[in-house]
């Protein structure tokens, strides 16, 4: 006959690994169109919960948050700006830090404009990348990071859809290096008299 140490023992560790699962993982059905192309409506992702334990969301990423005009909904979009930022979208074309941000996930160029405004800590400028089509932060809020559930990890269902979330990096100083390598470009090609 076994000791009750001998079955508490499984089930303590089962237990466990189910409770750190849920900790640092977490499922959602995407509803709506919003981040279309990158993610379509109908798709199931896997959230990684664990991603800002110990860092803050960065440009580029998928996040999954509680939406802040309603906390029990939760949302999908990709971060824009950070804390200390400053966003402004204008003739289509979305600025940080006052530089031209390149897009290649987006379905279409934003058509409206949000004058410019610096992120206040602990709060994230999100756009979906079906810009025309997307409830976001060109609606005139922000996401406390508080209300951040986790990074975007894995597509998982429908099985033909399965793939890893892209995430994009938007480092200003990035693009701003790359807008003064084409300059330089240019200038070469100029010929002098």
């Amino acid at each position: 006959m076994k000791t009750l140490r001998e079955i508490l023992a499984p089930l303590l560790v089962a237990v466990a690994i189910t409770a750190i699962f849920h900790a640092t993982v977490a499922s959602f059905k995407v509803y709506g169109s919003s981040m279309y192309p990158s993610i379509a409506p109908g798709e199931y992702i896997i959230v990684s919960k664990a991603s800002y334990f110990v860092k803050q969301p960065q440009r580029g990423e998928v996040i999954v948050f509680h939406s802040p005009r309603d906390p029990k909904t939760d949302l999908i979009k990709r971060v824009i700006a950070v804390p200390g930022d400053t966003i402004e979208i204008k003739s289509g074309t979305v600025f940080i830090n006052d530089l031209a941000i390149n897009e290649p996930y987006i379905s279409e160029p934003p058509k409206y404009d949000v004058y410019s405004q610096e992120i206040i800590d602990d709060n994230f400028f999100v756009l979906g990348d079906n810009r025309n089509n997307s409830s976001d932060s060109h609606g005139g809020w922000t996401v406390p990071h508080q209300y951040i559930v986790g990074k975007a990890w894995i597509t998982y269902w429908p099985p033909r859809e399965w793939k890893t979330v892209k995430h994009y990096s938007l480092t200003a100083s990035k693009q701003a290096a790359s807008k003064i390598k084409e300059f330089i470009a240019v200038i070469a090609q100029c010929p002098t008299k």
